[in-house]
This record gives structure tokens, C-alpha cells and sequence, in this order.
């Protein structure tokens, strides 16, 4: 049946949300609330056998455009879509269906739409305007449900409440149910996963398969090798940003459309390939899924994974978001009226939390968004939730803003739930006393919530454990955690930090114990046995591991979006070559070969122009025609292109992210898992689990300190007395061996009396040590334990 014969208007129900939309707005006791309730309205929802459609839409005010210049745009592929086909050409029908308005507010309705669903492709949408020269102008859909071909393209009408119906994890949230909505608490230790680089599919659905099949192992009690322990032994995982980013600067477009005639267009269709670790976002499209981490394109496939890991043998696994509500790239520009914005940042926009209506979308996206069934949210640089103070001429933390985020009742599977939180805050960053000035607790001491989290001081970027002195110098820092971090993030290795590792100078002071090379250096300095005993036998808070450490797998900025500061970020990113990349592994046929293909065939051939780029970026200001033309003078001349354009180098910093994107992938790395290292990690993991108590700041009876003088090395000690049981562990940080000691015979308070056990040893230590003396070296450590 044609589009216009099986679609049709019901002005009568967009009349009615237009008049409901008049009432709110009239009879709320603020405009923030009138702004929450007409939220709710927004994006395009199933509303029984009608479609429903709402937008925010100040800046056809803004134009004075007329309502019979406004249409609802629906669009209907006429040939097969496959959503899994990475290029196609596919003709719509397409019709204009007429709206109702109220001020700033825009409403349509309509019967004999197609929504989508696990299996059937829905049609598409936009709002359209016409200006007085007959020009068409698009206004997406920020709160769509569903966005196969990205945030800057027409959303596709998607039925959510079949996908809630749908859902494989119904039992576990009938089970939280109860009379008052439930609280969700903090795990025991977390799993920081990025999906792209998590599994050979890169996508959410073969992450959902590889936790179903660790899962059908436990069951059939069948052994675990260390590509399966890696992913074990956590209580939460937690998704590097899975909202839809930014697209390509210069194309292609992933929708293309062209007109075949007036009720008729052909669109080419691009399967979205972009990759970004998830923090490069526009804002609208933020209540779905990033077509880019879906393998068959429908938005399921996150509730999918949900009810992978609440179905996981033995204990259910806590699913958590990390939401960047804090800045839009500039592309976001392109995607949202004016209105959203307060003024650029050094990441693109501020957002305006101060007006009622952007306020209330912002909160209405997380709600939507954490509907698919997420148990916990970590909401990205809470530092920058900001607004402009006209009085004091000062930016503003918006606090009120936070406390907002986690107020939020969910709903999944007909259970209200509110979310457990943790806030990344390093405020005043990025004042340039930050790392001095920060207490890590601003919003913690603000919140209403008792067990809101931060990130912890040793979690955050700047910190680079495998330089010599490194641990001394933070241990005033490690004074706070024992004081005061129960309700922090602990541990060294995560997406911030792995990355500033691999920036470091190698000519600096490196703890050349760790390894024999720059890459086992950095690896075991991400992965290691003391520090990880450290993290989580002794410190407060809530351990979190990052999935590419444990793996001893490789990571970088991941971005291949950028043209006009593409060749700088690669330059930025250059000195990970050093660190990640020896000639055997750049020798290895599937690695980097688009690089080879422009004629680095070597690795020494990269790294030369490696070494030529960054200083040439710096000396030129970033001039891309200079840079050239000096590239193009060294003598004898660089591998590469032969003759050096800003189209070559601009194809370069391409191959460089793309070919770095997939080097980094776990599944390149499983193979060369040390089991030793695995298993001892997994039974840390389950030592901390099995001992929730540590969680707890130190108290009274507790003790934390460093063997003392130093002697050339940094070696920590800590007792810990619990419920039943008392803890008591060493660790050996970095330096040089220690002599021939017995450690339940330091001067430490509460070790003196029998009964101590050995119950953790690092890798290196053998199993039959029981007690007594022993030679400590660096990464080395152990924990008793007696009851």
C-alpha cells in the first residue's frame, strides 16, 4: 500500500497534545516542571494504534514561520533496507503530514505508522519547515528511539514497549520490586569495558555472547582459560559511552538522499563505521544506542546485554552507563537549535542548564536512556555542568543539576528503581592547580545520596604509575583514601589513564623493573599483581579494572572522525608508537596495513616520520602546507606517499586511527595471556567480593604505612581488622629488592600473636610459601589473613 494511502494525520490528537502542552505551561507551578511534563511527550512514541510526535522548536519562533509551513515528514523505504549492508541505495516514499503548534512546541499525530522492532524496520521521520525562498530545512529528533544511520539523520519510529516486553531479565526486576521504588547500592568492584575493542565483533551483541557463553560455562562447571577470567570475578560492568557521536567532518553523510520526484527519493545508505571512545557526542540522540556498536542495527540489543549480565550464574551482574551530559562537540551545532547552547568550551558547547526546557530534555534523555536497563550511572566531567553567573561574572557549578541526575525514578519491567551514581569531578579543573587543589569530594559532600561515588584521586588521568617515585609522591593522596574513600573509585588502570601512559616521555625516570622492554613496562605498570593486591585488600572504595589492561591489550585516543585537527591529534598521539608498537608486532601481516598500504612498511619507517611530525606541528603552528613542505625537504626522504600533500597527510592520520582502532582489540591479545597472572587477578577479584567490609574507610584499630627508611624501595604495609577476621598486607610498590625479612614479624600494631595465614600471593611467589622470611622485588606482595 503506498505511503499516503496507509499513512494518515490525526489533527485531532495533535490538537490535543498541542492544548495539553497550553495547560502545562499555564498551570505549573514553574516552567522547569511544566518542562518535565512536556518531555515526556517529546521524540516519536507509540501511543496505542496512533504515532505520536514532539519537538521543541524555538527557533521556528525565531524564523516567524507559520504553521502551514511546518510538516511532520515521514519517510518509508519502498525497496529491502538492510540495516547490516554497509552500502546501499534505497528509494522512500515520502509524505508531509501537517502539525500542531503551541509557542515553542510542536506536535504531530498519526495513524498507520510502522514502528520498528527486533525484526521489522520502522519508517523514519523528521520535522520539515519551509523559508519564504521555498528552501526546506530539516529539525531531527533528539529524543529518538532509535537512529540507524546516526544523530544526524532522520530517527526511525521504534516501539520500545515491545522491547520492554521483550526482555530476557524480566525476573530479575520483578524481584526488586516493592512498594517504594529500589535503591540501587554500589558493587563490590567494577569491569570498565569499550565495547568496539572489547571483542572481535566489536559490537553490543557479540559482547552479549561472550558473556552468555562465560555464563553456560559456569553452569556446566567446564574450566576457564585466561581469556575467560579476565571478564570473571566482578560484581558491575560498566560501557565506556554507548550514545551515538560524531560523524565525519568532510562525508561521506551516512544518509544521502537525492529527489526522484515529489512524493519520491533514492537515499544512499552508509552503515555507520565511525570510531571514538563514546566522549564525542552532539547531544540529541542521547535516549538510544550508537548504531555504530549495533551488529544488526536495532537498539535491542543493549537490553540484551542487560539481561546477559543480570542472568549471570551464582550472582547477578550490575549494568552501568557512563552519560556525557557535561559538553556537544560543535557538531552538535548542526544537530540542535541554538537554544541548547551557552557558549563554546574546550570541547565544543556549553549547554544552557538554565533554561527550564533544556533542562528538562537533558533529564528526560538519561531517563530514557537508563530505561534500557541500566542498574548504575556514571555521569562524565560533572565538573562541567556550569551555568554563567551574571552577578558574580563567574561560571557556576550547577549542583542543583547533579542532584537531579540521580533523583530520576526508572522504570524497567514494570519496576521504579533509581540508579546508583557516581560523578566524575576533578573540580577546579581545569584550573591549573587542580591536581593540587582538588578534594575529589565536591559532589559527594553536596548530594543527597549517601552512597553517591566519585573517582578517586589515583584514578584519574594524570597518573602514571611506572615512574620511579611515583608512589611516594601521591601519598598524601593515599593518606585521603584510607581517611575518606570509601565512597571513591579506586585503582590506576582505566580509559584516562592507560591513555596518559602511553604518553609519557620515555626519557623520564622509568621503573625499568616492571620489563625488559617499553611494552612489557607498560603493560605490567596497567596490569599489576601490587598494585592490584594494594587496590583490593587494603584500600577503601570500589575497585575498577579496565578491560584492555587486564588484558594486556593496547589502547589510544580512537577518534577518525576529525579533518581539520586530525594530522595533530595523531601527532599528539605519535609517541604511543614507543611505548605499544615493536617491529615484530607492526610485522604481524594483519597489523596496520593501511599504514603499509601508503608505503610505511616498517616500523622504522613510521617512526621516523613520527619523529619529524609532532615537532613540525609545533614549529608551524600547525600549518598543514608548511608541514608538508618540510616533510617534503628531508633529506634522505621519509617512507610514505612519496611527495607529502595535506590530502596525504590528512589520509595518514586516517589510517593511523583506524589501524591503531584495530590493534587495540582485546582479541588480538587473549592468546598471550599469562594464566598465572589471570588466575591470580580472578581470585583477588573474589578475595575483595568474599570480604565486602574493606569497602570501609580505615578506621581506629586499622594501619597504613610504608616500611621505613626506604632504602631504595617503596613497600607498603596495611592491617585491617573486620568483622571476623583481620587482614594484614604487603606489597612491594617499586625499587630495588629487600633484604631477607619475616613481615608477620614487622613493628606492626595488631600483627603480633599465631594464627596468620597466607591466602594471596602475587605471581613470582611460590605456592608453597606458607610464612617466614622472604626476598620482596618489585610488583611483589602478599596477605595474610586470620580469624
Amino acid at each position: 500500500m503506498p505511503l499516503k494511502d496507509r499513512v494518515a494525520a490525526d489533527m485531532d490528537k495533535a490538537a490535543g497534545l498541542a492544548d495539553f502542552c497550553r495547560k502545562t505551561l499555564t498551570t505549573a507551578e514553574t516552567a522547569f516542571e511544566a518542562h518535565q511534563l512536556l518531555a515526556r511527550r517529546m521524540g516519536g512514541q507509540i501511543d496505542g494504534d496512533h504515532a505520536t510526535f514532539g519537538f521543541w522548536t524555538p527557533e521556528l519562533q525565531d524564523a516567524r514561520i507559520p504553521d502551514s509551513d511546518v510538516f511532520l515528514e515521514v519517510l518509508s523505504p519502498t525497496g529491502p533496507l538492510d540495516l547490516t549492508r554497509a552500502h546501499q541505495t534505497v528509494p522512500f516514499e515520502r509524505i508531509y503530514l501537517p502539525v500542531a503548534r503551541y509557542e515553542a512546541h510542536t506536535f504531530a499525530a498519526a495513524t498507520g505508522m510502522r514502528a520498528g522492532t527486533r525484526n521489522e524496520g520502522g519508517d523514519f521521520y523528521a520535522l520539515v519547515w519551509r523559508d519564504q525562498q521555498d528552501e526546506w530545512h530539516r529539525i531531527l529528533d533528539p529524543l529518538a528511539s532509535s537512529l540507524p544511520f546516526g544523530a544526524l539523520a532522520p530517527a526511525e519510529l521504534y516501539d520500545l514497549d515491545r522491547l520492554q516486553a521483550e526482555r530476557r531479565d524480566k525476573d530479575y526486576w520483578h524481584g526488586l520490586k516493592d512498594d517504594a521504588p529500589h535503591k540501587f547500592g554500589p558493587p563490590t568492584n567494577i569491569l570498565q569495558i569499550h565495547v568496539p575493542t572489547a571483542t572481535a565483533g566489536g559490537t553490543l551483541a557479540s559482547l552479549t555472547r561472550q558473556f552468555e557463553r562465560l555464563a553456560e560455562r559456569l553452569r556446566g562447571d567446564l574450566p576457564k582459560d585466561p581469556s575467560d577470567e579476565i571478564y570473571l570475578g566482578y560484581d558491575a560492568v560498566q560501557l565506556l559511552p554507548v550514545e551515538p557521536t560524531t560523524v565525519y567532518e568532510t562525508g561521506p553523510d551516512f544518509w544521502q538522499e537525492r529527489p526522484v520526484e515529489d512524493s519520491r527519493i533514492e537515499v544512499e545508505l552508509i552503515r555507520p563505521d565511525t570510531t571514538n571512545w563514546g566522549y564525542d557526542i552532539v547531544i540529541s540522540g542521547m535516549a538510544t544506542v550508537n548504531p555504530v556498536l549495533l551488529e544488526s542495527g536495532r537498539p535491542d540489543e543493549l537490553a540484551d546485554l542487560a539481561a546477559a549480565l543480570h542472568n549471570f550464574p551464582n550472582k547477578p551482574k550490575m549494568l552501568v552507563f557512563d552519560v556525557v551530559f557535561g559538553h556537544a562537540d560543535n557538531q552538535g551545532l548542526g544537530a540542535l537549535n541554538s537554544h541548547y547552547f551557552a557558549g563554546p568550551n574546550m570541547y565544543g558547547q556549553n549547554l544552557d542548564y538554565k533554561n527550564p526546557a533544556v533542562r528538562a530534555i537533558l533529564l528526560e534523555m538519561q531517563r530514557r536512556k537508563v530505561d534500557f536497563g541500566a542498574d548504575g550511572v556514571r555521569v562524565d566531567g560533572a565538573q562541567d555542568f556550569k551555568w554563567w553567573d551574571p552577578q558574580s561574572q563567574e561560571m557556576q557549578h550547577d549542583d542543583e543539576y547533579l542532584n537531579l541526575m540521580s533523583d530520576i525514578v526508572q522504570n524497567v519491567a514494570g519496576t521504579d528503581y533509581r540508579p546508583w551514581f557516581v560523578f566524575e569531578d576533578g573540580r577546579p579543573w581545569p584550573q591549573e592547580d587542580w591536581e593540587l587543589s582538588s578534594t575529589y569530594r565536591a559532589v559527594i559532600e553536596q548530594h543527597a545520596d549517601e552512597d553517591v561515588f566519585q573517582w578517586g584521586p589515583l584514578t584519574f588521568a594524570h597518573n602514571t604509575p611506572f615512574i620511579y617515585g611515583y608512589w611516594l609522591s601521591k601519598w598524601w593522596r593515599i593518606k585521603e583514601m584510607l581517611d575518606r574513600g570509601a565512597n571513591w573509585i579506586s585503582g590506576t588502570a582505566n580509559h584516562d589513564t592507560l591513555r596518559r601512559g602511553t604518553q609519557v616521555n620515555p626519557k623520564l625516570n622509568i621503573n625499568t623493573r616492571l620489563g625488559e622492554t617499553r611494552m612489557e613496562i607498560l603493560e605490567k605498570a596497567y596490569d599489576n599483581p601490587a598494585v592490584s593486591m594494594l587496590t583490593y585488600a587494603a584500600f577503601p572504595g570500589v575497585p575498577m579494572d579496565f578491560l584492555n589492561a587486564t588484558a594486556r591489550a593496547n589502547w589510544g585516543f580512537i577518534r577518525n572522525q576529525d579533518d581539520k585537527y586530525g594530522v595533530k591529534v595523531v601527532a599528539e598521539e605519535a609517541i604511543s608508537l614507543k611505548w605499544q608498537v615493536d617491529e615484530y608486532r607492526y610485522s604481524v601481516p594483519g597489523n596496520f596495513r593501511r599504514l603499509k598500504d601508503l608505503g610505511f612498511e616498517t616500523r622504522e619507517e613510521l617512526k621516523r616520520f613520527f619523529e619529524f611530525l609532532p615537532a613540525l606541528v609545533e614549529v608551524t603552528e600547525y600549518d598543514l602546507d608548511h608541514i608538508a613542505k618540510l616533510l617534503n625537504g628531508v633529506e634522505p626522504p621519509l617512507a610514505g606517499p612519496g611527495r607529502f600533500t595535506v590530502r596525504d597527510l590528512k589520509i595518514i592520520a586516517r589510517a593511523w586511527m583506524d589501524d591503531m582502532h584495530d590493534y587495540c582489540n582485546v582479541a588480538n591479545s587473549t592468546s598471550a595471556l599469562n594464566p598465572v597472572q589471570t588466575r591470580f587477578m580472578l581470585d583477588l577479584r573474589n578475595y575483595r567480593r568474599a570480604n565486602p567490609w574493606l569497602r570501609g574507610n580505615l578506621g581506629p584499630e586499622d594501619y597504613f604505612d610504608y616500611m621505613q627508611p626506604v632504602d631504595g624501595r617503596t613497600v607498603f604495609t596495611s592491617y585491617r581488622k573486620g568483622p571476623d577476621k583481620e587482614v594484614f598486607t604487603i606489597t612491594h610498590m617499586e625499587g630495588g629488592a629487600t633484604s631477607d625479612f619475616d613481615p608477620l614479624r614487622l613493628p606492626i600494631p595488631g600483627l603480633k600473636g599465631t594464627g596468620w595465614r597466607c591466602v594471596l600471593r602475587t605471581p613470582g611467589i611460590g605456592e608453597d610459601y606458607i610464612s617466614g622470611p622472604i626476598v620482596l622485588r618489585d610488583s611483589m606482595g602478599l596477605v595474610f589473613e586470620r580469624t
